[in-house]
């Protein structure tokens, strides 16, 4: 019989008292590692804060058969960080996994959006993920080791209505990962993307005041927090060790893998440009090409499968 996929590794998961969260401490759990469950227990719009979301999830980790500690610390302080990175070490001898899904929302119209709800969701889900992967890295360096698993959404990928902060710091997310792929790479650590669709408490204050709303919201329903874990574990274990650098997707039953950002098109001309031989040439000749202004729904247009 084989060793459990993460047998005596110790991961660390941010925001993992509820939710997406959740689902990937407890199944990295029932695959032999050692988790720290961190999780501040502030509400939607991350105020507040509650430990038992996260002693829930140890205790249950703790029923199963597994080993768990409870950590309480916001991923928007750097001291505070280095704290949930110190747990595990101390705890547990090691760190060999990150996985950032920590997170909060301010869902605002752009122009009704304020300054606080921009930096509370830039706090907590980029800087957030700054502050630990840091805290980690020094570990993984000096181990030779390590894993980095970030969670970004299509909001930021693609689009979405009234969420310009989430987008901002979703799709920096994916910048910072691949940033962490490139220069911890020598050290053999990995970082990878996650853009997951589930229903979770994040989500749950989508409107449902038409039909439309309603069935959209049904159909997010089916997409249970527990599926985004079997991908997060899988890349967590050493099989995965070649995979690095990349953005998958997790929807229902569905695993994408998303494309990154490329030229697709170039103009040129010995006689340098100026404004109207762009607006004349260089426009015209790529318009076929430009992107539409779409939304996540618009390009996942079919039923999760």
């Amino acid at each position: 019989m084989s060793a459990p996929l993460l047998q005596d590794k110790v991961v660390i998961v941010t925001g993992a008292g509820r939710g997406i969260g959740r689902g990937i401490a407890m199944l990295a759990a029932a695959n032999g590692a050692r988790v720290v469950v961190n999780d501040l227990g502030g509400s939607e719009d991350g105020s507040g804060a509650d430990s038992s979301p996260a002693d829930e999830v140890v205790n249950e980790i703790k029923a199963a058969g597994g080993e768990a500690v409870a950590s309480y610390a916001s991923v928007t302080e750097w001291d505070a960080a280095h704290q949930i990175i110190d747990m595990a070490v101390t705890t547990f001898g090691r760190i060999d996994c990150v996985v950032n899904n920590a997170g909060n929302l301010r869902d605002a119209i752009f122009h009704k959006m304020t300054e606080e709800d921009f930096d509370s969701v830039i706090n907590v889900h980029l800087k957030g993920t700054f502050n630990v992967s840091r805290a980690a890295a020094t570990h993984f360096r000096a181990q030779t080791s390590g894993c980095f698993v970030n969670m970004t959404s299509t909001s930021g990928l693609i689009g979405n209505f009234g969420q310009a902060n989430y987008a901002a710091a979703k799709l920096g997310i994916v910048g910072l990962s691949k940033s962490m792929a490139l220069d911890m790479g020598r050290f053999r650590v990995r970082s990878n993307c996650i853009a997951p669709f589930a229903w979770s408490r994040l989500i749950g204050t989508i409107p449902t005041n038409t039909e439309e709303e309603k069935a959209r919201v049904s159909k997010i329903q089916q997409m249970t927090p527990d599926k985004i874990a079997p991908l997060a574990v899988a890349l967590c274990s050493d099989i995965a060790q070649d995979v690095t650098g990349q953005i998958f997707g997790v929807r229902n039953n569905e695993i994408f893998l998303f494309n990154q950002t490329r030229p697709i098109r170039f103009a040129h001309t010995s006689d340098g440009w100026t404004p109207d031989s762009i607006l004349e040439r260089v426009m015209p000749a790529f318009k076929a090409d430009f992107f539409p202004l779409e939304r996540s729904g618009d390009v996942f247009s079919w039923d999760p499968m």
